[in-house]
């Protein structure tokens, strides 16, 4: 918490607090800022939480959620609580620019700003920041954060049932390199302090509609392609398939790893045609440093083995051009 003394002392009274995210806020996200909320408000600090959009359904039972304002659908009020405020919590990204509109508001505003993030290469906007590349997530950041606020005893249910959120999907169900020794003790504790792991564990992954499943199967059976000679599986989906199995905010989560089952495979992606543009994610196994094929080539970033990124062509020539970087680059790609 190098750093952080004075935040510290200007939480000890009360202050006005917005608390935002990244665009599409996954388990992540929406976990880490709502523990905090919940810690603030005990604390008696007024407290807001402004999403910059909406998020998966899978995520609205999370205690707190109801609370959320959506920046695009309340506009107005959200400009107006970031202009009111003391301080502004910025969690689980790195640039302004990856929280659209909302971004330029929070630039303008007179308000402290603090970060905590794990992603790699964070711009310069805040002033405090807790900022740990080697974390497995933001929610355990926000765990050290609160322990060091008001020690083990401030995470209540609620806290833990958000900070445990945060962690189990950000490190892939406990899979990732980063998950720690540390991380088995955090959740241990979030455990003790009441978090109910098979209740969280079922609401968000076993709580799909048959939808959802029937356009997993789809993808797997009809777009996915598998390149051994560059050990990697590409899965793509168009306007059409989205319009199909009527696909809404979050329903591709967890799509992109299931080409990683597969021994042969160490590099997984996802591309996904939007309305305003093509988005990709990227996974991979080991060595493979997928953040600096999504910066380097496709406007995006995030962590070794977890990346997002996009693309101004259509999806058929996003994947063409995404086999010609990997056959171009693969001895330095794949570590050869």
């Amino acid at each position: 918490m190098e750093g952080l003394d004075g935040l510290k002392n200007l939480l000890q009274t009360p202050q006005r607090v917005v608390i935002t995210t990244h665009h599409k806020p996954d388990g992540d996200a929406l976990g880490s800022t709502l523990a905090l909320y919940h810690h603030l408000k005990a604390a008696g600090h007024k407290v807001s939480v402004v999403s910059p959009t909406d998020y998966p359904e899978f995520l609205f039972w999370l205690p707190g959620e109801k609370d959320v304002i959506n920046f695009e659908k309340q506009t107005d009020y959200s400009e107006y609580l970031v202009g009111d405020a003391d301080v502004i919590f910025c969690l689980d990204f790195n640039k302004l620019h990856r929280i659209n509109e909302l971004g330029n508001v929070i630039e303008k505003s007179q308000a402290i700003r603090v970060l905590i993030d794990h992603h790699q290469e964070p711009d310069d906007f805040a002033q405090y920041k807790l900022h740990r590349v080697t974390a497995s997530s933001t929610a355990e950041l926000v765990y050290e954060f609160l322990v060091y606020l008001q020690g083990k005893e401030s995470i209540t249910k609620d806290i833990a049932t958000c900070l445990y959120t945060g962690i189990l999907t950000d490190t892939d169900r406990f899979r990732v390199s980063t998950t720690s020794p540390n991380v088995h003790r955090i959740v241990a504790d979030l455990i003790e302090q009441g978090a109910d792991h098979l209740y969280i564990y079922q609401q968000i992954y076993e709580t799909f509609p048959e939808y959802k499943l029937r356009f997993f199967g789809f993808c797997i059976s009809e777009r996915m392609e598998i390149h051994p000679e560059l050990r990697t599986g590409i899965i793509w989906v168009e306007t059409a398939d989205i319009k199909r199995f009527g696909i809404r905010t979050g329903d591709t989560e967890g799509l992109v790893n299931f080409p990683l089952q597969l021994g042969i495979v160490e590099l997984a992606v996802i591309i996904i045609q939007r309305p305003d543009q093509v988005k990709m994610s990227f996974r991979s196994k080991g060595v493979v440093d997928v953040n600096a094929l999504a910066r380097d080539h496709f406007e995006g970033g995030g962590h070794r083995n977890a990346a997002g990124g996009k693309s101004k062509v259509n999806v058929q020539d996003t994947k063409r051009d995404l086999i010609s970087i990997l056959a171009r680059r693969k001895n330095e790609i794949f570590k050869e």
